[in-house]
């Protein structure tokens, strides 16, 4: 279990924010302990108050382990270790899960089509933008006697894919259904004996956990993963595993992703004094009860406070219930992603009363921003190349929303995800202090940035022109 402290804050939230951004502010009270319920885990890898070494650098840094919260999970198996994430890069946990193979575990690998190639056998040329700044950044964590040439030894040693390969681990991607695949496999889980489940927002990838080799200012994206001791909601887990796995590589293209799955309803279990409610997306737009409308009647469930922490934020429905618990007095802190907070689609923007046109000077179909501005809008400071990468929410501090679906029409439409909701507590107060953490420092209102790139496709643009149809550019995230 990782060492869980926090912070216990009982001062004065600094709310305020005007059309010029202002810091965040907390004041509380020292460091204590923080209680977990029996069998959960949860770490978090810029969490404030523990430590670790980077394996990158080899220095000490503030945060959880989340590598090896993943590798102690896998190293205790003894039956079956079953693993759906979007990216996995990280050769220590592939070389555990050769490991627990060896040993005699069943171990089953699900990816994202396009992460499911060892990188040591992609050319640049073949890749995208986005395909050719990760290969580069594998390529020099690799390059161990940096010499800019990643010998087959080096790739051997690192390419977490090539590892899995040797190692004789069977793993399937999105294509195995017979398609070019699904909106995004975006998955975070594992399950461990049909008894815990390890999920959140965090890829298995040194970007997502610990930073970028060459770049020691970086961090790791900001993430989190939970680990939930409960035969219950491992069985659950495991049921959403067998319909996207169906017979395996290379079989009868039973396997199932996307909206071809079986759409299942919100299904709750109890763990012990939890309860906690678990959906798999994607579901269609008329489906009752799809992961947005899961997510707006918790926020309508609110009574006095809402705590955001958002990668992706670009549903206008639920924009238009957070507008409705503030007017009904709920105090609302929220922060999201610097990169995206300031993008056309961003209802950030429409919560801060704003409307930006997109590069083609046109402005969402369907938008509407606010009237009158909400104050504890923000996004945090965060070391140049990290992401905020969390998708939680905190609700009256006793209820949390997890998991790795974005707030976004594709996470809950098209894509492979997960989202939860934990009724606890003390889960919630850890979740709490992370955001504590965040909001000292954060920028609140309208930012430097957003300032500049409206100013910027104001000059392009003028107004904007309003789409006619639905907007296509929406994120897949």
């Amino acid at each position: 279990m990782l060492p869980l402290r926090g912070w216990i804050v009982t001062g004065l939230l600094g709310l305020l924010t005007s059309s010029c951004s202002q810091a965040g502010v907390v004041v509380g009270q020292m460091p204590i302990d923080l209680t977990s319920p029996n069998g959960i885990g949860i770490g978090f890898n810029h969490r404030a108050v523990s430590r670790y070494r980077s394996p990158l650098s080899g220095a000490w840094r503030n945060g959880d382990n989340l590598e090896q919260m993943l590798i102690d999970a896998i190293q205790s198996a003894e039956e079956e270790i079953l693993v759906a994430v979007q990216e996995l890069s990280l050769p220590r946990i592939a070389e555990s899960l050769v490991m627990a193979s060896r040993q005699g575990v069943n171990v089953k690998v699900i990816l994202e089509n396009n992460y499911s190639t060892p990188w040591s056998q992609q050319h640049e040329l073949d890749l995208s933008r986005h395909g050719r700044k990760r290969l580069q950044r594998l390529k020099a964590e690799a390059d161990q006697d940096q010499n800019g040439v990643v010998s087959p030894e080096e790739a051997g040693n690192h390419d977490a894919l090539l590892i899995l390969q040797y190692g004789q681990i069977a793993w399937i991607d999105d294509t195995e259904d017979g398609s070019k695949g699904s909106g995004l496999m975006h998955h975070k889980f594992v399950v461990i004996d049909g008894e815990r489940v390890i999920t959140g927002s965090a890829n298995f990838t040194n970007s997502g956990m610990h930073g970028d080799a060459g770049a020691t200012q970086t961090r790791g994206n900001v993430n989190h993963l939970i680990s939930i001791q409960s035969p219950a909601l491992a069985s659950v887990f495991k049921e959403e595993f067998a319909q996207m796995w169906g017979d395996g590589p290379g079989g009868s293209n039973d396997s199932r992703f996307g909206r071809n799955k079986t759409a299942q309803p919100l299904q709750t279990i109890k763990a012990g004094t939890m309860k906690i409610s678990v959906l798999f997306p994607p579901h269609a737009k008329t489906h009752p009860g799809h992961g947005l409308d899961v997510i707006e009647d918790q926020l309508e469930s609110a009574k006095k406070s809402i705590d955001l922490a958002l990668f992706v934020f670009s549903a206008q429905q639920l924009t238009n219930k957070l507008a409705e618990r503030i007017s009904a007095g709920v105090k609302l802190r929220l922060l999201a992603d610097p990169g995206f907070a300031s993008r056309s689609f961003s209802e950030v923007l429409d919560l801060l009363g704003l409307a930006i046109p997109d590069h083609f000077c046109k402005l969402e179909a369907g938008n509407q921003p606010l009237t009158k501005p909400l104050k504890g809008i923000g996004t945090p400071r965060l070391a140049r190349g990290d992401k905020l990468h969390h998708k939680f929410a905190v609700i009256d501090n006793k209820k949390v929303i997890t998991g790795s679906f974005n707030w976004s029409p594709a996470a809950a439409h098209t894509n492979d995800e997960t989202l939860l909701v934990i009724e606890s507590p003390q889960v919630a107060a850890h979740f709490t202090q992370e955001m504590d953490r965040m909001w000292r420092g954060a920028e609140l209102g309208i930012t430097t940035r957003m300032r500049r790139k409206l100013d910027r496709q104001r000059r392009k643009c003028g107004s904007g022109e309003k789409r006619q149809q639905a907007n296509k550019s929406k994120a897949k995230a």
